[in-house]
């Protein structure tokens, strides 16, 4: 199978493939609004025998416009790659947002950048898609440029789940409700963190609960409380998936400390210090909550346990759909 490219702002032009068919957007999460861009992209890329990337920005704008504004991203850059490389696009362009890009026109990125340092054959956006300065551009005037440059212009519409358009706001906000199942639904599969394995208080190995320990970002804006999950570990051939119950939260009932993601894993002695796992979260299963004693809280995770066990078992394939990237 041929590898994922990724053409960044320093990419020589000689390793640029020209000719490509582009997905444009910011893509966080890449959900099914998203998909049915980058579906528009690849489909448009089989009929003209071109290759078919998806482009996009890196930081995220808001992040450059708001930089002291929290902000609660699905994916950060190598989760929202490695989503891409998923798709069947064969490859991705990552442009850096920074005050240069930020005040190019419209006009400008469309001539120089799409035309003349990528050489497009066409593009596929959303309906909501919009670029250049002062947002001025957008599917309007990409698609009323396009007979004149000669490329191919796809707009996608808004995808709708019971009559709501499908968002990363919407994403987020369900996220923030523990509506897990909401979010997977839109999202076209369960929501993941990726993060490394820490040193922790070892306070679930007395309770026989030994959990794998994670900081996720300062910003994330998931619900505190217990989740069904399914852990990825590994590469390649080496890949397997593990099934577990997870707390994220402040542990109320010892140190009600900083937010961590502690995740305890059915059947499995290993040890996970150091690696880094993904994280997918398949049920919402309760609140976090303080017990008055230890006993209490061994019986309610034995419940939850058993809660996110049936879970799991009657969503046994669902996992996030993840390409490898270098």
């Amino acid at each position: 199978m041929a590898a994922f490219t990724i053409i960044r702002d320093t990419t020589p032009p000689a390793d640029i493939v020209k000719g490509a068919v582009v997905a444009m957007g910011n893509f966080d999460g890449v959900h099914l609004g998203h998909r049915a861009v980058i579906e528009a992209a690849v489909e448009m890329g089989k009929s003209h025998g071109r290759p078919a990337l998806a482009l996009t920005f890196e930081p995220h704008p808001r992040r450059f416009f708001s930089p002291n504004t929290p902000q609660f991203r699905l994916t950060d850059e190598r989760a929202k790659l490695r989503l891409l490389a998923g798709t069947g696009l064969q490859g991705a362009v990552v442009m850096t947002f920074d005050k240069g890009r930020a005040q190019t026109s419209a006009q400008d990125f469309i001539h120089h950048e799409l035309i003349g340092r990528l050489g497009v054959a066409g593009i596929a956006v959303g309906y909501d898609f919009h670029f250049g300065k002062g947002r001025v551009g957008s599917p309007t005037l990409l698609a009323s440029e396009a007979p004149k440059l000669g490329i191919e212009v796809d707009v996608q519409p808004h995808v709708d789940i019971d009559e709501r358009p499908v968002s990363s706001t919407a994403i987020r906000e369900a996220l923030a409700e523990g509506q897990v199942a909401e979010a997977t639904a839109m999202l076209g599969g369960p929501w993941f963190v990726t993060s490394e394995v820490i040193h922790g208080e070892k306070r679930g190995r007395d309770l026989g609960y030994p959990t794998a320990n994670m900081r996720l970002d300062r910003d994330c804006g998931l619900r505190h409380g217990i989740y069904a999950v399914r852990v990825g570990r590994g590469r390649g051939a080496n890949r397997v998936q593990i099934d577990g119950v997870a707390n994220f939260g402040r542990r109320p009932t010892f140190d009600n400390g900083a937010p961590l993601l502690e995740t305890f894993l059915f059947d499995f002695k290993d040890s996970l210090y150091g690696e880094v796992l993904d994280i997918a979260f398949i049920g919402f299963i309760r609140e976090e909550a303080k017990f008055s004693s230890i006993e209490a809280l061994i019986r309610q995770m034995d419940d939850d346990s058993a809660k996110a066990r049936a879970l799991l078992q009657a969503n046994a394939s669902l996992f996030p759909r993840l390409g490898e990237i270098e």
